[in-house]
């Protein structure tokens, strides 16, 4: 990120970011609440992307150009539509199987 670019301007609800740390490392998911300064609340929605809905500390995650129009607090299914709406469910999709296991891959195209 540039530098003197305040970091929470960026991280608002309906910001794609993409993991850092973590399991879920590479993985994209979706800011649905801001909690404070150091914390946000991301899902995936799991369904998509494997990325459980969680609170976690904004320095674990790298947010992206993308963003889609939801409500604070959205569900797993509105986040899941405003994706599919916005056009970015391909995108979401394509990261998520690139971050897969090689057994891991071959066992989700069975």
């Amino acid at each position: 990120m540039p530098q003197g670019v305040n970091r929470l301007a960026v991280l608002e609800i309906g910001r794609i970011c993409v993991k850092t740390c973590g399991r879920e490392a590479g993985r994209k998911c979706v800011i649905v609440d801001i909690i404070d300064k150091n914390f946000v609340l991301i899902t995936g929605p799991k369904s998509l992307t494997g990325v459980r809905r969680r609170r976690v500390n904004v320095r674990h995650i790298e947010p992206t150009e993308f963003k889609v129009d939801i409500r604070r607090g959205a569900s797993d299914e509105e986040v899941l539509e405003a994706l599919k709406s916005s056009g970015l469910i391909d995108r979401m999709e394509r990261i998520s199987l690139s971050r897969l296991k090689p057994s891991e891959l071959i066992r989700s195209m069975v």
